[in-house]
This record gives structure tokens, sequence and C-alpha cells, in this order.
């Protein structure tokens, strides 16, 4: 299937989503992503402002500020995308496309990223990423470093088996459904510990 007609099928399926399924199901996809070590080892992560029924992101800001994480938002500039800090999601104004973005001037090279919370139309069982086809976050995720966690963030019904995948595309890291989370590369060793209830050095 071409991936014009992927994304309009997955689209309009998420759209026929209500708010309190979208609410809901972004609370699990939220709670499993907090719970994960990849989440609670990171010191510095990147969230995105949902649109058009996307997985909600606040509790994560909320998590993260509380734990002392520095959190960024993208902005458009031009053909690319830059990461902004904040402190309070009072920093969001509506943007490109009508995406609320940062209005601040505090810019993080997507190399000092720890974490990357990534939005998607939908996602294959081999951790690809089908965008809305502008290719700002393919861009911006070439740019992160390898120790860089890419994940992606949505509802089941927003997997699909496979992809048409092509050269340029980055795999995701994590997948987090509000059933379940699919790696694609494994925790290092101390997040493994951290997760069976261990202590970290």
């Amino acid at each position: 299937m071409l991936k014009t007609s992927i994304r309009n099928d997955i689209l309009a399926r998420r759209r026929r989503l209500s708010f309190e399924e979208c609410l809901a199901q972004s609370l699990r996809i939220q709670n499993r992503l907090l719970a994960a070590p990849e989440f609670r080892t990171s010191a510095c992560l990147a969230l995105y402002s949902p649109i058009l029924n996307e997985v909600f992101t606040e509790k994560l800001f909320q998590q993260a500020r509380q734990q002392n994480k520095d959190v960024v938002y993208p902005r458009v500039r031009g053909e690319d995308l830059e990461f902004v800090l904040i402190g309070n999601r009072s920093e969001l104004i509506p943007g490109t496309f009508g995406v609320m973005e940062p209005s601040g001037h505090d810019l993080m090279v997507p190399t000092e990223l720890d974490l990357v919370v990534v939005p998607g139309v939908a996602y294959d069982l081999s951790g690809y990423r089908l965008g809305y086809g502008k290719g700002f976050y393919d861009k911006a995720l070439h740019d992160t470093s390898e120790r860089t966690v890419r994940v992606g963030v949505c509802y089941e019904l927003q997997l699909v088996d496979v992809l048409p995948a092509e050269r340029h595309d980055i795999c995701m890291d994590l997948i987090v459904t509000e059933e379940r989370i699919l790696r694609f590369r494994s925790p290092k060793k101390g997040d493994v510990a951290l997760e069976q209830g261990g202590m970290r050095p």
C-alpha cells in the first residue's frame, strides 16, 4: 500500500476517536513511557504539542519538570526544526501549521537530547515511522546522537505490519501504545537493572 493511502486511512481512523478515548488512551501511553527506564534516566527530552487527535504529552511534561529534567519543544524554522527549552507550557504559542510552538530563544542542539518523543501518523512492527510527509522530523532525527532514544507514541490503531521504508528513514528505538512497549534497541545495562528493580550504581 502506498504511503499516501496508509496515511489517509490511519488519519481517518484516528479522527474518529472521541476526546474521551484520546484522553484515556493517551494517559495509558504516557504512564507506560514514564515507567520505562529510558525515560527515568533521561536528563533532557523533547516533547511535541499534539494536533489532530495525536497522543497527548502533558503528563510527560509535568513529570519531567517535577524530576528537574530539561524539556524542549520543536519549532519550525524554514525547512528545519529547532528545539527550544521551556520551563512552563504557557511559553507555547500558536505557530506553523497551527501547532503550539515555543516562544523562547534558549535553543538546544539535537545531539544534546537524551530522548525524543516523536509524533507520527503510523508505525510498523519493525520500528519505522510514517509522518505527515513534510520531512521535518526525519531531518531532525538524523541530527541526533547515537545515545539519543527515539520514542514513537501512538494508539494501537496506528500500528501496521509493514511500512514502505526508504533508505534515509530512521527507526524508532521504542514504540509505546496504550497496550505495550515495542523495543528495537535494548536499554543500557544500568537501565535494565533499574527496570528490574535494581539500584543504579
